[in-house]
């Protein structure tokens, strides 16, 4: 692969394929910045803790998703492998959507093709601003995840359009966080199989379970997941999710307790207060 940028005219030099697993950047795992739909989500999201905050803009065609998210995987999958073999790297890439969609499994179908352009521009839409730190630099005001996305065609005899490639430029904050910090992880390959609550948990669980099991409140992990609904609901996703045994390389346990959740100024306590994740590899053999 190389990184050499675009030369004269529309001659460009391709960092796909990707030849390794895809990996991501650890705080896109563990932190809600994406959306979890596959509709356009036109509100703001915010995610604060005591010691994170995270506030997601739309643009016009509102918040990037977590299938969007799919794009930036490949991307940081890319710059990871450069980085690996020694190569210089840049913050351009250029790649065809076909090496996209064979890596996230994905038909090349022209639904596929408008999908890509919706979620390029909702990358370069989307607002983000955190007070998570990325290369050892803190980022006031807002970001976008791509500061620019083309997409390059090519004309046949008939005037028809034949895409050529994808060209995007990434944000210095994510570029940082993997140039400098190196915290990346691999992804199981099942991953993009998931729906959008099991992609962001079993992202959750890989960047929290380096030790073994942990247990989170449910409503905590409600919010690190960026659930939108309401805790009763989230409890019932959970629930069948557990029960479903889907998340790969996790074990999910769903435990019993008081739990107080907050709904138009009146409080009631509901059940299934915890839950436990335990990687597999960890689990007694059955």
């Amino acid at each position: 692969m190389s990184s050499r940028a675009p030369g004269q005219g529309d001659l460009f030099v391709l960092d796909s394929p990707l030849l390794t697993e895809i990996r991501g950047e650890q705080s896109l795992m563990a932190y809600p910045f994406f959306a979890l739909t596959k509709t356009a989500w036109k509100r703001s999201l915010i995610y604060k803790t005591e010691s994170v905050s995270i506030e997601i803009g739309p643009g016009p065609r509102g918040v990037a998703t977590i299938y969007d998210k799919e794009v930036l995987l490949y991307i940081a999958s890319l710059l990871v492998a450069k980085l690996d073999a020694g190569e210089t790297v840049a913050q351009d890439f250029y790649f065809t959507a076909h090496d996209l969609f064979r890596v996230t499994g994905v038909n090349g179908s022209a639904r596929s093709y408008s999908r890509l352009s919706d979620a390029l521009e909702r990358l370069q839409g989307t607002q983000i601003k955190t007070n998570i730190e990325a290369g050892g630099e803190g980022q006031a005001g807002f970001f976008s995840w791509l500061s620019e996305a083309q997409l390059h065609y090519q004309k046949n005899a008939r005037g028809e359009k034949r895409l050529k490639g994808v060209k995007v430029r990434l944000c210095d904050w994510l570029y940082r966080a993997i140039l400098r910090d190196r915290r990346v992880l691999e992804y199981s390959p099942s991953y993009f199989q998931l729906g959008p609550v099991e992609r962001r948990l079993y992202e959750v669980a890989r960047s929290t379970c380096q030790d073994g099991a942990v247990q989170v409140g449910l409503d905590d992990l409600r919010l690190q997941l960026g659930y939108q609904n309401s805790l009763k609901h989230f409890r019932h996703v959970m629930k069948s999710i557990a029960e479903e045994n889907c998340i790969p390389d996790y074990h999910i346990a769903m435990g019993d307790g008081p739990s107080v959740e907050t709904l138009k100024g009146t409080r009631r306590t509901t059940a299934a207060s915890t839950v436990t994740i335990t990687p597999k590899a960890s689990l007694p053999a059955s």
